[in-house]
């Protein structure tokens, strides 16, 4: 019982306050754009950061899982609490969201996009620490709908829509050379991705 007393204090010291947390993902963030990931390394984060790496080991096990975590705290697209009340109110601040982050972000993501296809360790991370999550959002996102009774039915094409969206961010500046800017995501989410989750 004594043990366990004394465990308990050591346990509460190495947990970071969402204020700290929210610093060092930034930090991560920061050198992540200027030198990417293969080229980021944990001694150059906990610099910039001013923490051990021990701290950062302790957090988040591994550079992966760090910087996929920072990603998503940089990027959450769908999971923010999204509920205007409608399926077409949902998706176009998910659009103008997705629009933010094609502003803020655009370039480092499509920068690991590469970095995801060469390394399976961090492909399976990211997978799980941030493309999973948004997954899953979206979909409540469209589920909701269906409570409402706004969609008859769960939709056929549920599984393409979100991916699509997300890639666009990334893709249209790869794909087209221009910016995926609100206007194309507002027209994606018009002509393809409702009508889509209303007629399959």
């Amino acid at each position: 019982m004594a043990a366990a007393v004394a465990e308990q204090p050591e346990r509460r010291s190495s947990r970071l306050s969402p204020e700290r947390e929210t610093e060092l993902l930034a930090a991560v963030v920061e050198v992540l754009r200027e030198v990417g990931y293969d080229a980021l390394t944990m001694d150059a984060v906990s610099a910039r950061a001013r923490t051990s790496k021990a701290t950062l080991y302790r957090q988040w096990q591994n550079k992966p899982t760090l910087v996929s975590t920072a990603l998503r705290h940089l990027n959450s697209i769908f999971d923010t609490g999204v509920d205007t009340g409608t399926l077409d109110g949902d998706l176009h601040t998910v659009a103008r969201t997705l629009a933010e982050v094609a502003r803020d972000g655009g370039e480092l993501l499509t920068s690991m996009g590469h970095a995801v296809t060469r390394d399976p360790e961090l492909a399976a991370v990211f997978r799980e620490v941030l493309i999973e999550p948004e997954r899953r959002a979206f979909e409540a996102i469209v589920m909701r709908a269906v409570e409402r009774g706004e969609l008859e039915r769960v939709p056929a094409s549920l599984a393409y829509c979100g991916p699509l969206l997300v890639q666009a961010v990334a893709n249209r500046p790869v794909c087209e050379g221009t910016a995926c800017t609100l206007e194309y995501l507002e027209g994606l989410v018009d002509t393809v991705i409702l009508p889509s989750l209303r007629n399959s």
